[in-house]
């Protein structure tokens, strides 16, 4: 496929487009925020719902020079543009993933896309391959990795800080499905707890896959087997609101994941302890700019963002001195920062800047639809301990 000269990609931003994000959509204007954060993103093309009405109307109102009707559309009328769309980002609906993603795939365009990959194994191994023919970027927002505290943790456990890992523990509690509130037409409620948008998991594929990448993404350990309870407490509720899990990693180490949203008093409570042989670790999401580390038999030690405490993961996800704190929208930021040095590095026909390559990918995608699997299977099975790698 053509590759920009350098010449050209160098002095510019890169042109996104987008697909969802529209009226009533959360997710969107956060993408939107985080792609115009640090300069590197010029929004210019939309299709912004599936009602091309509504869609067309939310693209006059956000700005967006193109509006398109569809996604199809705007992939075939992209692709053919001098001044084309280099990125879309998807923000829809957990069904409607795969069909876009690969489309402009096929167009030659690079892909930035919401969590979980797709709703069913079969689409995210074939998107793993689309990735893997066409050797576009393809970046999946797990924002919590976006974190520098999160990075700061990774790379402590990289260099052996805490010894060879023994335990991982990691829960993400929320409350504000507590209630049937889908059935008051609320549209984040509705689609998530709806099976044929959401997909085979609710709290498990929209926190619970949060979670199990925090904790792979930190310790660099994969996931081999899991044993879970899937509960939804919620009477009527279509999908499962509340999972427990028993993790077996590589390499001995043992774990346990929690993820509900009918859990009271909880707001956004992810929480992700690790514990070596020589230390341990605790980072909070709802206090993101500290990382607790605790060496064995001595006392508890707080690492800040950007104090002189920190390492090179961190500081590359740190934009203002310690102190000024940073958050949810500077985290994806970030992500969206490093999926911007990977694609001009691709069409500059260079080696990106290894502290861009953090990102998660369409691999670790894949890896979370089969851990989706794996626990739906699990608890299917009365909790029978069930293989990460076969799930289908």
């Amino acid at each position: 496929m053509p590759i920009e000269p350098s010449s050209q990609s160098q002095n510019r931003r890169l042109r996104l487009g987008m697909v969802g994000g529209g009226p009533g959509a959360f997710i969107g204007a956060v993408h939107r925020i985080a792609a115009r954060l640090d300069d590197r993103y010029e929004l210019v093309a939309a299709a912004l719902s599936s009602n091309p009405e509504r869609g067309l109307a939310a693209a006059k109102e956000l700005h967006i020079p193109r509006a398109y009707a569809s996604f199809e559309e705007m992939a075939a009328a992209e692709s053919k543009r001098s001044d084309g769309i280099d990125v879309i980002s998807i923000v829809t609906p957990n069904h409607l993933h795969h069909a876009p993603a690969k489309a402009f795939l096929e167009a030659g365009i690079d892909v930035i896309c919401d969590k979980p990959l797709t709703t069913t194994l079969e689409d995210a191994l074939d998107l793993a391959e689309t990735v893997k023919r066409t050797g576009l970027v393809f970046g999946l927002t797990h924002n919590y990795t976006g974190h520098p505290m999160v990075r700061q943790a990774r790379e402590m456990v990289a260099a052996g800080d805490l010894g060879p890992i023994r335990l991982i523990q990691v829960e993400y509690a929320q409350d504000w499905l507590s209630t049937p509130l889908e059935k008051t037409g609320q549209k984040q409620a509705e689609w998530r707890t709806d099976p044929t948008r959401s997909g085979p998991g609710g709290s498990l594929g929209d926190i619970g896959t949060h979670a199990f990448n925090l904790a792979c993404f930190v310790t660099g350990l994969p996931c081999e087997q899991v044993c879970a309870d899937v509960t939804t407490f919620v009477p009527g509720r279509r999908l499962d609101d509340n999972v427990q899990v028993m993790l077996r990693f590589s390499k001995g180490a043992k774990g346990g994941l929690w993820a509900s949203q009918v859990a009271a008093g909880n707001e956004n409570n992810l929480r992700l302890r690790v514990y070596g042989e020589k230390a341990g670790l605790e980072w909070r999401q709802e206090d993101p700019n500290e990382l607790s580390f605790t060496p064995l038999g001595q006392p508890r030690r707080t690492i800040r963002r950007g104090s002189a405490g920190t390492g090179h993961a961190a500081a590359h996800a740190t934009r203002v001195p310690s102190g000024h704190p940073e958050g949810y929208l500077e985290a994806f930021a970030q992500l969206y920062s490093d999926l911007a040095e990977q694609i001009t590095a691709r069409r500059e026909n260079r080696p990106p800047n290894p502290d861009s390559l953090l990102v998660p990918s369409v691999s670790e995608g894949v890896e979370g639809v089969r851990f989706i699997n794996a626990v739906l299977e699990s608890s299917r099975r009365g909790s029978a301990w069930t293989s990460t790698s076969g799930s289908q």
